[in-house]
C-alpha cells in the first residue's frame, strides 16, 4: 500500500504570536490530519524574563564561589574571550536544535537575535548579581569584573537557554 499523503506547512499568526498549520492530506485531497503548534522562533518580552530567571538559577551558586573570583584574576583574557566562545557556541547549538532545526524556512535574524539576547541578558544578570554580592570591582578592576562576568555567564547562559524551551 503506498503512502501518498501530502504534508503543507504553513505560518501563520494568531493574535501576536506565530504559529504553524500542518495540514495532510491523502492523494484525492482529502483532510486527514490538521495539527497547529505555536513556533518559538520569535524572541518576546515573555522570554527575555525567561532568560533572567534561567540565568539567576545557575549563577548565583556559582558567583559565590571563591575558586570563579580567583580564577577571573589569574586567567589571561584569550581563555576569557574562548569561553565567552564557546558559551555562545552552545548556547547557540541549543537554541538552533529546540527551536529552528525543523522549519523549511530557516529565521536567521530571529535565531542571531535570540542566541545574542540570550546571551546578554545572561550577562547583565550575572554582572548586577556580582555587583549586589561586591565582587564587580568596576571602579578598581574593570578588567577582572568582565572576566567574572563571562566565566560566570557561561553557566548562567546556558541555564537561561534551558528556562526559556520551558513554556
Amino acid at each position: 500500500m503506498e503512502n501518498n499523503h501530502k504534508v503543507k506547512r504553513e505560518k501563520v499568526r494568531v493574535g501576536r504570536y506565530l504559529n504553524e498549520i500542518v495540514t495532510i492530506t491523502d492523494s484525492a485531497g482529502n483532510l486527514l490530519h490538521k495539527i497547529s503548534k505555536p513556533l518559538m522562533i520569535e524572541f518576546y518580552f515573555r522570554d527575555v524574563i525567561q532568560v533572567i530567571v534561567g540565568a539567576t538559577l545557575l549563577a548565583m551558586p556559582i558567583m559565590f564561589t571563591e575558586e570563579v573570583w580567583r580564577l577571573s584574576e589569574i586567567l589571561p583574557v584569550i581563555n576569557i574571550l574562548a569561553i565567552g566562545l564557546v558559551s555562545l557556541i552552545f548556547v547557540g547549538s541549543f537554541v538552533y536544535y529546540n527551536y529552528y532545526r525543523d522549519h523549511s524556512n530557516f529565521e536567521l535574524v530571529e535565531f542571531v537575535k535570540r542566541v545574542v539576547a540570550t546571551y546578554i541578558v545572561s550577562a547583565i544578570v550575572v554582572g548586577l548579581l556580582l555587583f549586589l554580592i561586591d565582587k564587580a570591582p568596576l571602579g578598581v578592576d574593570w578588567v577582572v569584573t568582565l572576566k567574572r562576568i563571562v566565566i560566570i555567564s557561561l553557566p548562567a547562559s546556558m541555564s537561561a537557554a534551558i528556562a526559556d524551551v520551558l513554556k
